[in-house]
């Protein structure tokens, strides 16, 4: 009898338990509701026991909304599935023709699979520096000292567009709008460094670009006011020649940061290796071409002959740290290709996205829950349902891999979560343990807010913290 007792107020102690978060939870999303920064908005907030998958509070949880960045759960988890956590790019060097003494007669080829880490500096295995002395130590090591024939890069498994459509002009000329190539070179991103003037209204010279940039950006840059920060935009789509560099810097600064997109990272590759070939004693007098260049000129791409070396990236566990933790847009982009390439031997962002969109619809979520356009999260035009978020969260929970996932989460506001901003968007969806120990699983999005995104995230993180509380 007793022990029935016990059994019964546990039980009564965690039903009240749940229905205190749940109306506390509530209360929090009606005040949000009349506050005026959200008198406009769409609200969807999500959450479950994450051991159990018991119901805590749902509010519009089957709303399709602009997710940003969280939208990148969706694509590591899939990844993880479809690639395997120790999956590896690779890319070879070979060549074509005869060596013949010092001198090779024909063709350097590059046969490149979309490794989006090659030149990256994260890694001491993929810098620039790194990948160019390895190339270079390779031609020393066969004692060749001239290429009579051209620097082929064979990039035709992949699509021809880089960027996903539905990205915006404000975006693609930025480092964070990168899009993903066969070859990708130093995460496809240079640095502009400039020098503020002393007065607001000044004009603003710039100093450099780190890597040499292969395009020309008209500057119309004018000095911000102290303290102003970055307010610039660079306007230069995929494979431009000329771009535009608009907006403000703050005043009194001398070499002032700010990264864009390469145009066309082959082109910036190409510079860089045949700049260091040169300087390491191996003279080139041939062309670098594409397939793009075959196609035009209706010629047929020569054919590798002997692969010499293969540069393999680091494996996808620790790219998928970078991508969730830095939110490397390139990295998304370059899996939704990566996952068609591997499964139909043609890299493409509509293909992959419609084999995520199958495992997922195989995971019970409805294709229409999970209207994707992107990898990233990146344009403004995806539509994901919070209880879609939740699904792939929980789902990512019970596999093998879950570890490398949960590590990759940043931690904010002492909670592992991957956030998502663009404008008018705030969103988050991760895991919350109570001091109690109960771990919640929850997608929580806002839309069409009114002022600060900064403002909107204190005001989210408020309401997560009553998860932490019980």
């Amino acid at each position: 009898m007793k022990l029935f007792s016990a059994a019964l107020l546990c039980f009564v102690y965690s039903y009240a338990f749940t229905q205190t978060v749940e109306v506390k939870l509530l209360n929090a999303v009606k005040q949000l509701e009349t506050d005026a920064q959200f008198k406009h908005a769409s609200i969807s907030l999500y959450v479950v026991e994450s051991k159990t998958g018991k119901l805590v509070f749902d509010k519009n949880s089957e709303m399709g909304l602009a997710t940003a960045s969280t939208l990148k759960v969706v694509t590591s988890v899939a990844a993880f599935e479809l690639l395997g956590k120790d999956y590896r790019y690779k890319t070879d060097i070979g060549y074509d023709g005869k060596i013949e003494g010092n001198k090779l007669n024909g063709n350097l080829f590059i046969t490149s699979s979309g490794d989006p880490t090659l030149g990256s500096w994260r890694w001491k295995s993929t810098t620039m520096d790194t990948v160019l002395q390895r190339i270079t130590a390779l031609l020393k090591a066969n004692n060749i000292t001239m290429i009579t024939g051209d620097i082929i890069i064979d990039d035709s498994k992949w699509s021809t567009q880089s960027t996903p459509r539905g990205w915006t002009w404000d975006d693609i000329g930025n480092y964070y709008g990168a899009g993903a190539r066969a070859l990708n070179w130093h995460e496809n991103q240079y640095d502009l460094i400039l020098r503020s003037g002393k007065n607001s209204g000044d004009p603003v010279a710039v100093v450099k670009t780190e890597p040499p940039l292969q395009a020309t950006l008209i500057n119309e840059l004018k000095t911000g006011n102290a303290g102003s920060g970055d307010n610039s935009i660079i306007y230069l789509p995929e494979n431009g020649h000329i771009g535009y560099v608009r907006g403000t810097i703050e005043s009194g600064r001398n070499a002032f940061k700010v990264s864009g997109a390469m145009p066309n990272a082959v082109l910036s590759f190409v510079k860089d290796l045949t700049d260091y070939l040169q300087k390491s004693g191996i003279a080139f007098s041939g062309r670098s071409k594409t397939n793009i260049d075959y196609v035009l000129n209706k010629e047929k791409m020569p054919v590798i002959s002997k692969i010499w070396m293969s540069f393999y990236s680091p494996s996808f566990d620790s790219i998928n740290y970078y991508f969730l933790q830095r939110s490397v847009n390139l990295f998304g982009e370059a899996l939704v290709k990566t996952i068609t390439y591997e499964k139909t031997g043609i890299g493409s962002t509509e293909a992959g996205i419609d084999l995520i969109k199958d495992f997922w619809s195989k995971k019970n979520i409805e294709p229409s829950a999970l209207n994707m356009i992107d990898g990233s999260g990146l344009s403004p035009a995806n539509r994901v349902t919070t209880n879609a978020l939740v699904t792939v969260m929980q789902y990512a929970r019970q596999q093998n891999w879950f570890n490398s996932f949960y590590y990759g989460l940043p931690l904010q506001n002492g909670i592992k979560m991957k956030s998502g901003s663009i404008g008018g968007v705030r969103s988050y969806t991760g895991y919350i343990k109570s001091k109690t120990g109960v771990e919640y699983t929850f997608a929580f999005i806002i839309n069409n807010f009114d002022g600060s995104a900064g403002t909107v995230r204190e005001k989210m993180w408020k309401l997560l913290d009553i998860l932490k509380v019980p």
